[in-house]
């Protein structure tokens, strides 16, 4: 058995699921302030972050089961980011729920509306970003999961 196999066997909590979970939580939290911001300033926040005239009114114009969606997919994946410093299993199905939520937001933005030409590449290779390290967060923590390193 590798050195690894016998560490994971006992359930001791391998130096790398502290730097994946930190960053995860760091990483979050931009979205979380993103959110908390959007939700008590409204597009006062959009403008003094940068956004156009046209995009402030694209998030104005999202209807209440998107903002539901977009809820979901931040504060899962922070939830799910503690889970996983916390080493709780739960961390995989909350992470899944998450990416699940932000596929739907990128269905909105970029099918469902003309919200990715009003965005612009930007937001694009931003949503590019997040959407891969979602998916390797649920990939990270369903290894850690099978190892038993989550419990």
């Amino acid at each position: 058995m590798s050195d690894m196999t016998v560490k994971d066997m006992t359930g001791k909590a391998p130096w790398h699921l502290w730097l994946v979970g930190v960053i995860a939580v760091l990483f979050n939290a931009i979205g979380a302030f993103d959110f908390v911001m959007y939700m008590t300033q409204g597009s006062s926040y959009l403008a003094s972050a940068g956004m156009k005239p046209a995009q402030i009114a694209h998030y104005e114009a999202m209807p209440t089961w998107m903002t539901a969606v977009w809820a979901v997919g931040v504060w899962g994946a922070m939830l799910a980011s503690v889970l996983l410093l916390l080493r709780n299993q739960l961390a995989y199905p909350v992470f899944a729920t998450s990416l699940a939520a932000f596929l739907v937001s990128l269905l909105y933005t970029y099918v469902l509306t003309d919200g990715g030409a009003i965005m612009g590449g930007q937001m694009m290779a931003t949503n590019g970003v997040i959407a891969a390290l979602l998916g390797l967060l649920l990939w990270y923590s369903r290894a850690m999961a099978s190892r038993h390193v989550l419990r």
